[in-house]
């Protein structure tokens, strides 16, 4: 890309935008017992017109202070040209997250994190807006060398180097016409976490379960990890309603010791589940490797990476044999970029990629991150899946389309990552339309309301 054609940065701006599911308890698990799905939202002003649309996901409370963070880190990317950027995007994201001073309160993990992903995530969407594609195609078109120039390689060369990076992607471009098709065709398989939410009653978990039944789905997610008994109970029932010939996984959101978790599942392990998700601290790599080697025998996998924080951690997950099904998160380290490194390490490794995509706009990006492997790297799904959450699609331009329990490839321009005008207005924190519904019927506080600190006075 040439600069000077009208692409450098004259404005960012960040939003806290906040949707109010824990009045339904979607969302909900052992861990996060009262979720409002929320993100921080990037726009990206080119002088030219053309806008960039990124996000980070979040819980609710907290989300001011990642919209902060944004705008402390924005003045790196304003005044900026994106070509220039888009040219040498590996260097530039190390700029972003090595900054000196802002540095020392990540580094590259965090709130600082999660802000770089909003921003980059918004950049990614520019360009692919840009060449006038998704992002999962502009990603699949580029040349070897040019995907990898994106990446930064700096503490993980002794995995995986930028030469065997190029190497692995030039071995797998005979099949990527192919494989492209079969995705446009096809889609690509998906999996249900919204049967499984620990506040569900019976009637609602039985009721969602028939419903993607009906839709084609084989495989569905239960939370787990505050009450044994429970557990078991609500296992049983969604086993007894999917039947054997389906796969059940369970998710326990970190909320286990080590012995807790192996002895948990233990007790669970009659229910046949695929995966044990996100066991114990997600900063834990020995403590999932113990869990791995226990469970095993009784043919229960591990995954987790969620909440991994950056590219340096996923490193020692997947070559520890830690993890058997890797879960990058669209939003959790830094962006496309560092993401593409995960999953170069990954296929290097033998591990499989499923995405988390439990969240607002997640499933919107991880579809197009998922359809990139499949067309150049693993060129497979079997055994693979892209996670499905039916929340606050209908936020967004353009929603995730799912037919058959598969995600299609999306085919507008982007990251599909740019909110309804409606959206954007209704549900900005706390100021807007919606909100201000919620906080005269009594269900939502509004913090304005609330009494501030006294500043002391020097």
């Amino acid at each position: 890309m040439k600069s000077g054609e009208g692409l450098q940065i004259r404005n960012v701006s960040v939003r806290d935008m906040r949707w109010p599911t824990s009045l339904g308890g979607h969302g909900s698990d052992a861990m996060h017992t009262d979720p409002d799905y929320s993100c921080a939202y990037v726009v990206i002003y080119t002088m030219n017109g053309l806008e960039g649309h990124g996000l980070t996901f979040t819980l609710g409370r907290g989300t001011e202070i990642v919209v902060q963070a944004v705008h402390t880190l924005s003045q790196i990317v304003v005044g900026q040209d994106a070509a220039d950027i888009f040219n040498n995007f590996g260097s530039f994201w190390r700029k972003l997250t090595s900054e000196t001073q802002l540095r020392w309160i990540g580094p590259e993990k965090g709130v600082m994190h999660l802000a770089t992903a909003a921003l980059v995530n918004a950049l990614w969407d520019l360009w692919a807006r840009v060449q006038h594609k998704p992002l999962w195609k502009l990603i699949v078109d580029m040349e070897p060398e040019q995907l990898v120039k994106c990446i930064d390689f700096r503490y993980i060369t002794d995995v995986i180097t930028p030469e065997e990076a190029v190497k692995i992607l030039k071995e797998r471009q005979p099949n990527r016409e192919k494989m492209e098709r079969e995705a446009l065709t096809r889609g690509y398989p998906a999996y249900t976490t919204q049967v499984g939410w620990l506040g569900y009653s019976n009637e609602t978990v039985t009721q969602l379960c028939h419903k993607y039944l009906s839709e084609g789905f084989t495989a569905f997610k239960v939370k787990v990890g505050q009450d044994l008994e429970d557990d078991k109970r609500r296992c049983k029932l969604v086993r007894q309603i999917i039947g054997d010939d389906k796969i059940l996984m369970v998710d326990a959101n970190q909320n286990w010791d080590v012995k807790e978790a192996i002895a948990w599942m233990k007790e669970l392990a009659p229910f046949k589940p695929l995966w044990i998700e996100e066991p114990t601290s997600p900063d834990d790599v020995l403590g999932h490797l113990a869990i791995s080697k226990a469970l095993a025998p009784l043919g229960i996998s591990v995954a987790t990476g969620e909440m991994c924080c950056n590219r340096v951690l996923f490193k020692q997950f997947l070559q520890s044999g830690a993890m058997q099904y890797c879960q990058i998160d669209s939003a959790r380290i830094g962006g496309v970029n560092e993401i593409l490194s995960v999953y170069l390490m990954a296929y290097k490794l033998g591990v499989k990629v499923c995405p988390h995509a439990g969240g607002v706009g997640l499933c919107e990006m991880v579809q197009h991150l998922q359809m990139f492997d499949y067309i150049c790297l693993s060129q497979s799904s079997e055994g693979r899946w892209i996670e499905y959450v039916d929340q606050q699609h209908e936020q967004f331009a353009n929603p995730v389309h799912v037919r058959n329990s598969h995600y299609m490839p999306p085919k507008a321009p982007g990251y599909s990552t740019e909110l309804r005008r409606e959206a954007a207005e209704g549900y900005e924190w706390p100021v807007g339309s919606e909100w201000q519904k919620l906080f005269a019927s009594g269900k939502f506080v509004d913090p304005r309301s609330l009494p501030t600190l006294p500043t002391h006075k020097h």
